[in-house]
């Protein structure tokens, strides 16, 4: 049996369709301020991203958090940033992970997921306890069993986003070797 949609029925599916899984216009580019935050690690170390940027660049890596379970995706683009290290600390960068979720439970899962992983010092592993800056960089997937959309953005000395890539899907992440041409662009 083949079903007529109204046009309207229509119009409401395909928006539907078209806001899944895309970040909105007002989440942070190239050239824009990048807004700053202070978040906590789960240890309670605060890290502030101006103060950061006092020492050189920054590498801002939004991760997924706690959607229900640990992300194998962001494991491993953890693992690849981790491995790149030495190059990231040569170009002058700190690299800040952030590991939203809601707040109930979330330094939990983030010990859970950082368990193993031994952070080079040019490295913070923070939380995004309800969304703060999920929020202020607007980066909340809202939607079953998601957090933020993955995302990784460069923030130069003068606090200007100098990279930046926002995944719609759970993969199409930034690479280490994008992140560092973008670190190699700032030198120039």
């Amino acid at each position: 049996m083949i079903r007529r949609l109204s046009l309207s029925s229509s119009l409401g599916i395909l928006s539907g369709l078209i806001c899944v899984g895309v970040a909105s216009a007002d989440a942070p580019k190239v050239g824009d301020a990048a807004p700053d935050f202070t978040l906590k690690t789960p240890g309670g170390e605060t890290v502030r991203l101006a103060t950061l940027r006092e020492k050189g660049p920054v590498v801002l890596v939004v991760l997924r958090g706690w959607p229900g379970y640990q992300c194998p995706i962001c494991t491993q683009q953890v693992g690849e940033l981790i491995g790149k290290a030495s190059e990231l600390a040569e170009a002058g960068a700190q690299t800040v992970l952030v590991y939203p979720g809601p707040a109930q439970g979330l330094e939990e899962h983030a010990s859970e997921f950082s368990r193993g992983k031994t952070l080079p010092d040019n490295f913070h592993f923070v939380v995004d306890p309800d969304y703060d800056l999920t929020k202020a960089y607007d980066l909340r997937w809202n939607a079953p069993r998601e957090t933020a959309y993955p995302s990784t953005f460069v923030v130069g000395k003068d606090g200007r986003i100098a990279f930046a890539k926002i995944s719609h899907s759970h993969g199409d992440r930034a690479r280490a070797g994008d992140v560092l041409e973008a670190l190699g662009r700032l030198k120039k």
